[in-house]
């Protein structure tokens, strides 16, 4: 209660089992003291109140640590500290609080035990929460925690903008339109906006629009009846009602042919589609997330031959347009990426001369193509745990 005093908080994490009073008491006062603050328990239940602007995050904190493994099912245990062990200013992994009590458990006994445990819980505690509502601070760069998203990474400003956005309408319905360069990592920023709505325990569904042909496009989306073309023997729910409930994600929207998307505005302003080949409509509850690098305002207002996208589908879709920053616009992230790739491949470093290779490259691809350089490095570094200047190995692109 001290701690509330001396501190606004937008939510407030509790355990269903108090020392010294009854949860819904302690509840019944914290409502009364702190009306706009949400309570919210460990094992996941909510008692009313304010709905905080973390509060799907919070969720799915406990909901990850509820499904761990782990012996010690409190959520603390499970969740990961707020900062990044760090030794010699090499990150060397992430400990849970779990973890962290264990090691004590192994050298102390007795009172003095407990008193370290409990201190062990409220710091984990503390952090966790600190990373949650957006307060605490990176062990590398300082910079606010509210800029990093499981999906992302990096810490420059571009990318601490996209996480704010992204943390703004992820609990909304509203359509977003991902724009960016191919490799950039748009499906991820969908997926971060997923996980963080109110719709992450149902399906993401995704569809990549350049990958289908055109004559098959309508019918994988909006399903189809059987017999409603040659080849239809059977009835298929289509990519949309797949994802009732939940998100779908269309990628590289741009490609997507007119007629088709005329159909696609349709549903987007009723929310009902209609099979090919059934004369019933019905309606679902989609929250749609678009993404192409093609720039589709561009498209979408050229004259004759050259409009290829439709001006008002373009409005629909673009309620809150989002950017995916270029590689080349964020090298300050570099280094964060470049060891994060190698942590998940092949537990390698790289040299100083290898790193600053990497620097002076322009990367037309992006993060995907900086991830295959790595993953080509490491392989032509063989046994040995660094790679040197003469692994880091560029393709030429030609155009032709």
């Amino acid at each position: 209660m001290a701690q509330l005093e001396d501190a606004r908080s937008e939510a407030l994490l509790v355990d269903s089992w108090l020392p010294d009073l009854e949860v819904s008491e302690f509840a019944t006062v914290i409502r009364m003291l702190y009306p706009s603050m949400e309570l919210l328990r460990v094992d996941g239940g909510v008692d009313g109140g304010a709905r905080s602007p973390r509060r799907n995050e919070l969720l799915h904190a406990l909901r990850e640590a509820q499904s761990s493994p782990l012996n010690d099912t409190a959520a603390w245990a499970a969740a990961p500290e707020a900062v990044p062990v760090v030794q010699s200013g090499v990150r060397a992994g992430v400990r849970t609080p779990g973890q962290a009590v264990s090691a004590i458990r192994k050298t102390e006994d007795g009172v003095e035990l407990r008193k370290r445990e409990d201190d062990a819980r409220l710091d984990s505690a503390r952090q966790a929460l600190s990373v949650l509502m957006g307060r605490g601070e990176s062990a590398k760069s300082g910079v606010p925690r509210e800029s990093m998203l499981p999906e992302l990474v990096g810490a420059s400003e571009s990318m601490r903008e996209l996480t704010r956005l992204i943390r703004l309408v992820a609990p909304r319905s509203t359509t977003v339109l991902i724009e960016g360069e191919t490799g950039t990592g748009k499906e991820m920023v969908a997926r971060a906006l997923h996980r963080l709505s109110d719709r992450a325990n149902k399906p993401f569904a995704v569809l990549n629009c350049a990958a289908i042909p055109e004559a098959l496009l309508e019918a994988e989306l909006f399903g189809h009846t059987r017999g409603a073309f040659t080849g239809a023997v059977q009835s298929r729910t289509g990519r949309i009602e797949a994802a009732h409930g939940g998100t779908l994600f269309l990628d590289e929207i741009g490609e997507m042919p007119l007629a088709l998307q005329a159909k696609m505005l349709r549903f987007l302003e009723c929310g009902e589609l209609q099979r090919v080949g059934d004369n019933e409509t019905m309606r679902v509850d989609v929250r749609v997330i678009a993404a192409t690098h093609q720039p589709l305002e561009k498209l979408a207002t050229s004259v004759g031959s050259e409009r290829t996208f439709r001006l008002d589908l373009y409005h629909r879709l673009a309620v809150f347009p989002v950017e995916v920053p270029a590689l080349r616009e964020r090298l300050e992230d570099l280094s964060l990426l470049a060891e994060h790739f190698l942590e998940q491949m092949a537990r390698k470093r790289l040299t100083a001369e290898a790193m600053a290779k990497l620097h002076e490259h322009h990367w037309p691809g992006n993060v995907r193509e900086l991830m295959h350089v790595l993953e080509r490095g490491a392989i032509l570094a063989g046994d040995r745990m660094e790679i040197g200047l003469e692994e880091i190995r560029f393709r030429r692109v030609t155009q032709g």
